[in-house]
């Protein structure tokens, strides 16, 4: 814990820290712990999603925070495929108890170079109307995309981490484009939400695992996991239901 830091600080550290699954304490960085009881307490204050873009070196970050929702995450990268950015990594960690936050770090470039000032301004508007239902992400992805071409090589794997002791779902298909939006759009379509995630991009391959809480913000039993691997690795080649 930072030095200096008062009790009565650290005890409000530690109650947020409870929100989240129990690894969040142990495996997550206290800069990151702190970070995001700030970006907690911003968005207490204005009571609207934190949105915020910024240049470092060669490509950009952005940092979000607000309430879980299932489709909060493919609105998200909708609105970024839209503007036609490449994700470098992801970094995202979600609550399981109310008020069921969940924070995200994103890196980003376009065209291999940081935002400008004007397209992060653009991103994070586009980011607020898509929140507020007034940014129509299919709409405008369909100018560009064939929503309905299914991806290439797609594999899923549920299981369930005996490390984080969550329900985990390994999506791993071939990069391309939409690819991220597709997956999020399936997993909003199971009505599942995503609680944390890694990702690994390596060799023309998009590895992600999502760690997942139910509809109802309850644990996945292990023989309904196996039929959502399936359901999702259906939906993302694009077979018909």
């Amino acid at each position: 814990m930072t030095v200096g830091w008062k009790s009565s600080q650290q005890e409000i550290l530690k109650r947020f820290n409870r929100a989240f699954p129990k690894f969040y304490e142990q495996f997550v960085s206290s800069e990151i712990q702190l970070h995001n009881l700030k970006l907690a307490y911003r968005l207490y204050k204005t009571q609207h999603a934190v949105i915020e873009i910024k240049p470092e070196g060669s490509k950009s970050v952005l940092h979000f925070a607000y309430r879980n929702e299932s489709f909060l995450l493919s609105d998200i990268f909708g609105v970024l495929t839209a503007y036609g950015l490449t994700i470098h990594s992801l970094s995202l960690y979600g609550q399981i108890s109310p008020p069921m936050l969940v924070f995200m770090k994103l890196v980003v470039s376009r065209n291999r170079k940081a935002l400008t000032h004007k397209t992060s301004e653009n991103v994070c508007r586009a980011l607020r109307e898509a929140l507020a239902g007034r940014f129509e992400v299919e709409q405008m992805l369909a100018v560009e995309f064939n929503l309905d071409a299914g991806l290439k090589q797609v594999e899923t794997e549920f299981y369930v981490d005996p490390v984080f002791h969550l329900p985990a779902l390994l999506i791993e298909a071939n990069n391309q484009p939409g690819l991220f939006y597709k997956v999020m759009y399936a997993i909003w379509q199971e009505d599942l939400l995503v609680v944390n995630a890694n990702l690994l991009v390596w060799r023309g391959r998009t590895r992600l695992i999502l760690y997942l809480l139910g509809p109802n913000g309850n644990l996945i039993p292990d023989y309904l996991g196996q039929k959502i691997a399936e359901s999702i690795r259906r939906r993302l080649l694009g077979q018909v239901f």
